[in-house]
């Protein structure tokens, strides 16, 4: 089995049949590759048509769980996939067609641990155009993942690379499980232990930008709950930062992931001003946060995040008292209106 392709569902039925087309109009054989569908204890009538999907296509398998979020279903679905390399996507994206063949040709031929690709953000459900031809694509050179993340800018996502499976299993690494920004996390520590990854410039993902969704929901428990779960990246990511410094690791990784750490802490913040979180709750964070170097944010202002409106409010939340007093003049009314 050269690919395993693994879904984490739950209420989202009505995007299936679009993600499941764009991986069955690919370049490669159906025994090739196997599509896992991992229901999370859906609500609707998912599961059905998931079944359906299944029932219609020998290369389909679908596994249901009680709903435990995606970090969990993705790790249902790591556990049973036979595949060389692993592909995670989220049912709400699709495909580019025709691209399979050439992704999983160059992992495999390179031996690579991680190949990442290129990905477009879309509210278009039908962007199918073609990619140029093939033969012009040429691969990065080939690098460790430290050495990846010192010269690239890196999504959060692990949609847009694809990981050998013996490497993630040896490895011993999962996704963290009821929590979000489980794949902010997951990305660093792959990255960090690949031994062999490479860039391919190939158009192969499109990320759908649907409003509502797990990250853009404004209900109030959940956007408090997504605060929190940036608090908990940030000091993460603080123990992947302290073990490259002890290693003597490359500065330019090292400095790579502050910002990015930092960025979670910024957003974060930008989220409380908007939230129904109290102001002990955002002192405690704050402290919390300055203990473990995250905060104030001496790093987010970069070639990676470097709009005007960020240098702005990074001056405004870089003193502990200002913020807290931006909090009490600005949350009555962003709470209400946003």
């Amino acid at each position: 089995m050269k690919l395993s392709i693994i879904i984490p569902l739950y209420n989202s039925g009505h995007f299936l049949h679009k993600c499941v087309d764009s991986l069955l109009n690919q370049d490669i054989q159906l025994d090739e590759y196997e599509i896992l569908i991992i229901n999370d204890g859906s609500t609707d009538n998912s599961l059905e048509v998931a079944i359906t999907l299944e029932e219609k296509h020998s290369n389909i398998a679908v596994h249901t769980k009680a709903n435990g979020g995606v970090g969990s279903a993705r790790n249902l679905g790591l556990s049973l996939s036979k595949g060389d390399y692993v592909y995670f996507i989220d049912p709400d994206d699709y495909l580019a067609p025709n691209v399979l063949k050439t992704v999983y040709n160059t992992a495999k031929n390179n031996s690579l641990d991680i190949l990442t690709f290129l990905y477009q953000p879309t509210r278009d459900s039908k962007l199918f155009n073609d990619n140029p031809n093939f033969e012009n694509i040429k691969l990065s050179q080939i690098c460790s993942g430290i050495d990846y993340i010192a010269d690239n800018p890196f999504q959060n996502e692990v949609w847009w690379y694809l990981i050998k499976n013996t490497f993630i299993q040896k490895a011993n690494i999962t996704f963290i499980e009821d929590r979000w920004m489980e794949d902010a996390i997951i990305t660093a520590q792959l990255f960090l232990a690949a031994n062999k990854m490479a860039k391919l410039p190939l158009d192969v993902h499109r990320h759908l930008i649907v409003e509502g969704s797990a990250m853009t929901s404004k209900e109030p428990i959940h956007y408090l709950k997504v605060i929190d779960d940036n608090r908990n990246a940030a000091v993460v990511y603080e123990s992947l930062i302290k073990g490259l410094i002890k290693k003597n690791s490359n500065p330019n990784c090292i400095n790579r992931l502050r910002i990015k750490q930092q960025s979670f802490v910024f957003f974060m913040m930008v989220r409380m001003l908007k939230s129904t979180i109290h102001l002990d709750q955002v002192k405690q964070t704050i402290e919390e946060l300055s203990k473990t170097g995250a905060y104030p944010l001496t790093h987010f202002i970069s070639n990676d995040y470097n709009k005007l409106y960020y240098s702005i409010l990074t001056k405004l939340f870089n003193g502990k008292k200002g913020f807290y007093l931006l909090f009490k003049l600005f949350n009555p009314i962003l709470r209400v209106i946003s």
